[in-house]
C-alpha cells in the first residue's frame, strides 16, 4: 500500500477513536447530570415533604383546642401556636425565644420540662396569670431531639364545676350527719332499753330496733364515704411523707378489721415482709385502702374462709395484696369494680355483712392514684379474689429504714 493511504487510514482511525472517546464522554457527561438532576429532584422533593409536614404540623396544633409550646433544650421557647399564646397573654409570636420562666412565670412549669428531659414526659397544673387567672394542665413530652412539647389545656370551667360538685356534696353531708347521729343514737337506746326490758318486747320489734340500727349505720358510712371521695377528687387531702412501712401499716389496718371478720366467721392471716423498702405517702390514706379492700373481702368470703394479707416488693414497688376465697368477680364486672357506685350483684352478698355504698374501691383507686400507684383486681369467679396495689419505692430508700 502507498505511504500516503497509509496516512490516510491511519488519521481515519485516530479520528474515529477520537469521536468514539468523544461520544462516550459525552454519555459519561449525560449520565452524570441526569444523576445529578436526580439527585437536586430528590432534595427538591424532600424539602417540599418537609414544608409540607411543617405546615400540616403548624396547621393541627392551630386547629385542635390546646396550646401548644415547643421547648428547647435550654428551656427556652422555640415554637408556639395562636392558643398557646391567647392563654398566656402574649401576642401572636411574642412567646419564641423567651425562656419558660419568661412565658409563665411560674417555677413549676420549669420543672415539668426538666422532669420531661430526664424521664421522657410529666404532667402538671397551674395557674396562669395571677389569682385570678385561667387553670392550666400542663402535658410535658421529650421528643427524640431532645426539645420538649408542652401541651396546655385550660381547665378553669371543670375545676369550677368540680369545686361547685364538692361543696354541694360537703353541705349536703355536713346537714345529714345531724340527724343521723341523732336517729342512731335512738336506735341504739331503743335497743338498750329492750333488752332491759326482756320478753316484755315481743321478738319481732326487736328485730325491727336492731334493723333500724343497722341501715342508720349504713347511711352514715354512705355520708361519710361520699365526704370523703370528694375530697380525696378535689386533691389536697394527701399528705405526703417519708419513709412509710407498707409492711407494718397493712397490718396494723387489718387488724382493725378482725373482730368484724371474725363475727363473719372469716380468718385473717397476715403474711407481710419485714425490711421492705419504704414508700413516700400518708399512712392514713393508705391505710384507709387496705381496710377498704380488707372489708370487701370480708364481704364476699363464705364462713370458715380465710383472707390473706400480703406484701412483698420488686425492683421499682412496693406491693400489698388482700386475697379471698370466695365468691369471685363475673369477668364482665372486674373493668368496673372500681368505678363510683357500683355494686356486684346483691344476691352475690353475705346477708349478714350488710350492704355497702359502692364507694370503697373507688376510693381504694383514687387513694393510690394519687400515690402514682396502680390497682388491679385478679379473680376466677368460685375460687375468690386478690386486690392489689403497687407503690414506687421511695427514691434513695433503704430497706427498713425511714427517709
Amino acid at each position: 500500500m502507498e505511504p500516503g493511504v497509509l496516512i490516510i487510514v491511519a488519521l481515519a482511525v485516530a479520528s474515529a477513536a477520537a469521536t468514539i472517546a468523544a461520544v462516550r464522554r459525552g454519555r459519561s457527561l449525560d449520565r452524570a447530570l441526569a444523576t445529578i438532576q436526580r439527585l437536586l429532584t430528590a432534595d427538591a422533593e424532600r424539602e417540599r415533604v418537609v414544608a409540607d409536614r411543617s405546615a400540616d404540623d403548624a396547621a393541627l396544633h392551630e386547629t385542635v383546642d390546646a396550646g401548644f409550646v415547643r421547648v428547647d433544650g435550654s428551656l427556652h421557647i422555640r415554637d408556639a401556636n395562636g392558643l398557646a399564646h391567647a392563654m398566656l397573654a402574649h401576642q401572636p409570636g411574642g412567646l419564641v425565644g423567651r425562656s419558660i420562666m419568661e412565658a409563665f412565670l411560674d417555677p413549676t412549669v420549669e420543672r415539668l420540662a426538666r422532669h420531661a428531659i430526664d424521664s421522657g414526659s410529666a404532667s402538671g397544673e397551674i395557674r396562669s396569670a395571677g389569682a385570678d387567672g385561667p387553670v392550666l394542665a400542663i402535658r410535658a413530652r421529650r421528643l427524640s431531639d431532645g426539645d420538649v412539647w408542652l401541651v396546655l389545656d385550660d381547665v378553669s370551667e371543670l375545676r369550677r364545676l368540680q369545686r361547685i360538685r364538692a361543696e354541694f356534696i360537703d353541705n349536703l353531708s355536713h346537714e345529714l350527719r345531724t340527724p343521723l347521729t341523732t336517729v342512731s343514737l335512738l336506735a341504739e337506746t331503743l335497743e338498750r332499753e329492750a333488752e332491759a326490758v326482756g320478753d316484755a318486747i315481743p321478738a319481732k320489734m326487736r328485730d325491727r330496733i336492731a334493723k333500724i340500727e343497722v341501715e342508720t349505720g349504713h347511711l352514715v358510712q354512705m355520708v361519710n364515704e361520699l365526704l370523703d371521695l370528694s375530697r380525696i377528687e378535689g386533691g389536697g387531702t394527701v399528705q405526703l411523707s417519708d419513709g412509710v412501712d407498707m409492711s407494718n401499716l397493712a397490718a396494723e389496718s387489718a387488724e382493725r378489721l378482725r373482730l368484724f371478720a371474725e363475727r363473719q366467721g372469716v380468718t385473717l392471716r397476715i403474711d407481710t415482709r419485714p425490711g421492705l423498702p419504704r414508700v413516700r405517702g400518708d399512712a392514713a390514706r393508705l391505710g384507709q385502702v387496705v381496710v377498704n379492700l380488707v372489708h370487701n373481702a370480708v364481704k364476699f368470703s363464705p364462713d370458715g374462709g380465710e383472707i390473706t394479707i400480703s406484701t412483698d416488693a420488686d425492683d421499682a414497688d412496693v406491693v400489698t395484696s388482700v386475697e379471698d376465697h370466695g365468691i369471685g368477680i363475673p369477668r364482665a364486672a372486674r373493668d368496673r369494680v372500681f368505678e363510683r357506685f357500683y355494686k356486684v350483684d346483691r344476691a352475690r352478698l353475705r346477708a349478714e355483712a350488710g350492704g355497702g355504698t359502692g364507694l370503697g374501691l373507688a376510693i381504694a383507686r383514687h387513694v393510690v392514684e394519687q400515690h402514682d400507684g396502680r390497682i388491679w383486681v385478679e379473680s376466677e369467679e368460685g375460687v375468690g379474689s386478690t386486690f392489689s396495689f403497687a407503690l414506687p419505692i421511695q427514691d434513695g430508700g433503704d430497706p427498713g429504714r425511714s427517709g
